[in-house]
């Protein structure tokens, strides 16, 4: 069972329209919503990460969301679930960490503090739609260009060192300290007239762009060689994979139809799935390579 599949349930008993993309837009209310979940030892790990570190990350990957959605990310709840024997400095420490990442732009309001076997982190993360274009993953058009807003690879390049036991390399910090693109967000949902659609990677560029080529029924044609990317990551023999498949770069992708100045590495066209060189890729192929949250490890 993957992920998409629990995902896909819960939308046909619910039958909601809200339930699809990055966030739920409540057009009414003039906000849009997400909630996202961090676990230890499946998205983080105290050995790697200092708790200072946590909290940022656990903020920035929600702000992250909003942005994906166009929205000015503005207030944050955080559930936080302990082990009994957690001291008050990794409390601290972790909110100092979620302040950061908050800055003067976002405002934590609230939240629950339960006991649990592991640290467990809940965030529900709410932006402003005032004067913003809000997304969609089905609005993207045949004729559209493709931009992003990074580089990509860093993340997934960065565990890899940890792993292997190397602490010192530069793109450590792309993976514990991320950050949400809130700028490249804002030049485009404020001055776009046109429906598009715009989703941060962070489960891998390659979902992104099959969750668009779904939803929007489009195929969207790559090209490799325009994706910026760290020269470091070609140290690693899978390097072109970790650019593709790594996830947690918090980047964001979007179609638009005039790209301006920013890096364009692809088009949408007439078909299915994600076309780079001469392969294209389809959806189920695409989600065999991603990670899956409910995959058996052995």
């Amino acid at each position: 069972m993957k992920e998409k599949d629990f995902i896909l349930a819960i939308k046909k008993i619910l039958n909601s329209k809200y339930i699809g993309d990055d966030c739920a837009y409540i057009e009414e209310l003039g906000i849009v919503i997400s909630q996202d979940n961090l676990i230890e030892d499946i998205h983080f790990k105290k050995d790697f990460a200092t708790p200072f570190q946590i909290g940022y990350k656990s903020a920035m990957v929600n702000i992250s969301d909003i942005c994906a959605s166009g929205a000015e990310p503005k207030y944050l709840t955080v559930g936080l679930s302990l082990p009994k024997d957690t001291d008050v400095e990794f409390v601290e420490e972790f909110y100092k960490g979620l302040k950061e990442a908050c800055d003067k732009d976002v405002e934590i309001v609230g939240g629950d503090i339960t006991g649990s076997e592991k640290i467990c982190i809940s965030i529900t993360a709410i932006g402003s739609t005032k004067n913003r274009k809000i997304s969609s993953r089905k609005n993207a058009k045949i004729g559209q260009k493709i931009i992003i807003s990074g580089p990509h690879g860093s993340s997934a390049g960065g565990l890899e060192e940890l792993l292997a036991g190397n602490r010192k390399s530069k793109l450590i910090e792309s993976h514990l300290m991320p950050k949400a693109q809130k700028e490249f967000s804002k030049e485009i949902a404020s001055t776009i007239k046109e429906d598009y659609a715009m989703m941060d990677t962070s489960d891998g560029l390659m979902d992104a762009l099959s969750q668009i080529s779904k939803e929007s029924g489009v195929l969207l044609e790559i090209d490799f060689d325009k994706i910026p990317y760290d020269k470091e990551l070609e140290k690693f023999d899978n390097y072109k994979s970790l650019i593709l498949y790594g996830g947690e770069d918090y980047q964001l992708i979007a179609t638009v139809t005039d790209p301006k100045n920013y890096t364009v590495i692809g088009e949408v066209k007439e078909g299915s799935g994600v076309k780079i060189g001469s392969k294209t890729y389809t959806t189920d192929e695409i989600e065999n390579n991603l990670f899956n949250h409910f995959k058996e490890k052995k």
